[in-house]
């Protein structure tokens, strides 16, 4: 069922949205739990969580402790949805969240996840930085982190952030830009919040997911520096041609 372009959680969550959409699964209706939808699409019980934490993250669906998922509505959300906000900002309201989702993965990840998340990271650094399935896996290791906590609001509110992330074109050209430079860095601290999990210490988990957004704070700062610079010499080039040239050359 996997996909070159697609990972397997996205397919499913996408064969479910579309059978929402035919009424298969109708507004008010309970969506069936977690095992029977993992022998249906034959994938495991993580799979149909993270398809279903998707699901959630596009309004198709809403989770309620001890009673499964529920249909809401077959209508996707618009970008519109998104609020304004800068890559700074995004950035720091994950510097702000996500180490404390890594804290309590660290008290509830098992080992299927593990392995998943390991799959990401070697799809990061076997991409070039530029490529989209790098992003794809870079965004997969997030999300898995979230729906290993268990905890259904806190992988809503990271796909939203990564939502924000990806379609705010503001915001996606900085992150470009700054994935690019820090490509090794990344890629170590990814390694490092991996090595937290698996030894299952939710104090490393937090510092390393801490450290991580940290550095992506200084690099993007760093970066827009740089294109600042650049576009203040642009400018000066610019009025340097058109004052200081000659008359008749």
């Amino acid at each position: 069922m996997e996909t070159k372009d697609k990972p397997l959680y996205h397919t499913v969550a996408q064969a479910i949205g579309e059978q929402i959409e035919t009424g298969v699964y109708a507004p008010g209706s309970r969506l069936p739990g977690e095992r029977h939808l993992a022998e249906e699409f034959s994938v495991s019980r993580v799979t149909i969580r993270q398809a279903i934490a998707t699901l959630q993250a596009l309004g198709h669906v809403d989770t309620r402790k001890g009673s499964g998922a529920w249909i809401l509505d077959a209508t996707p959300r618009e970008q519109s949805d998104l609020p304004r906000a800068s890559a700074f900002e995004v950035t720091e309201a994950r510097r702000l969240f996500e180490p404390e989702v890594a804290a309590l993965a660290a008290l509830n990840i098992d080992d299927e996840t593990l392995e998943q998340l390991a799959g990401y990271m070697e799809e990061m650094t076997s991409q070039d930085p530029e490529d989209e399935a790098a992003e794809r896996a870079d965004r997969d290791f997030h999300l898995a982190i979230a729906t290993a906590t268990g905890n259904s609001a806190a992988s809503h509110i990271v796909e939203l952030l990564w939502r924000m992330r990806t379609e705010l074109p503001d915001v996606k050209e900085v992150y470009d830009a700054v994935c690019h430079e820090d490509a090794s860095a990344r890629g170590l601290e990814h390694a490092e919040i991996f090595d937290a999990l698996r030894a299952r210490d939710p104090g490393e988990a937090r510092l390393a997911m801490r450290r991580h957004f940290t550095r992506l704070l200084e690099s993007m700062l760093s970066v827009t520096e740089q294109q600042a610079l650049q576009e203040i010499r642009r400018r000066a080039d610019e009025s340097r041609q058109r004052f200081l040239k000659a008359p008749g050359i």
